[in-house]
């Protein structure tokens, strides 16, 4: 957690699109978007010249070294086939976090949050992070993920909703 930095980016990498989240701690205005990798180096290099205190906070699946997603019934080309996606998002990452590092920017990597919400594999759905982020118009799983290593690292409130049954 790091509360002196003046923006808080989150970004979840992906290899089509990575999830970015630009949060003002100031102002806890919050910005989504989806960027392919040149882009997103390309905001990276932007990054830098901001002036201000900016910290990049990256999730870092690849730090997990039990992060099997391998169901009993998959053939082994569906295990080889994720098994490869999976490397090729963990070096999207890497390479994030490298040229984040190259242009002077503060970079933490970040495990994985825990999957706790009630969207498909304890994904966190639109209508759960809208109840405590100033999230306007629609967001997708990656910009979500983004959003909420950005709101975590500054140390703002989680609010998660249950219902009465």
């Amino acid at each position: 957690m790091n509360n002196k930095a003046g923006i808080i980016i989150g970004i979840d990498p992906d290899v089509n699109k990575s999830g970015i989240a630009q949060l003002n701690t100031t102002s806890n205005e919050l910005e989504l978007s989806s960027l392919a990798f040149p882009e997103l180096i390309d905001y990276l290099m932007r990054l830098k010249d901001n002036g201000g205190r900016v910290v990049v906070v990256v999730e870092a699946s690849w730090k997990i070294s039990t992060n099997w997603h391998v169901h009993h019934r998959d053939s082994f080309g569906t295990i080889a086939r994720k098994g490869k996606d999976a490397g090729r998002c963990h070096e999207v990452g890497r390479k994030i976090v490298e040229c984040a590092q190259h242009y002077g920017l503060e970079v933490v990597e970040r495990l994985p949050l825990k999957k706790i919400w009630k969207g498909k594999d304890g994904k966190i759905t639109h209508d759960e992070i809208v109840a405590f982020m100033p999230i306007k118009g629609r967001s997708n799983q990656e910009e979500r993920d983004a959003a909420l290593l950005a709101w975590d690292h500054a140390g703002k409130p989680i609010r998660i909703i249950t219902k009465r049954r």
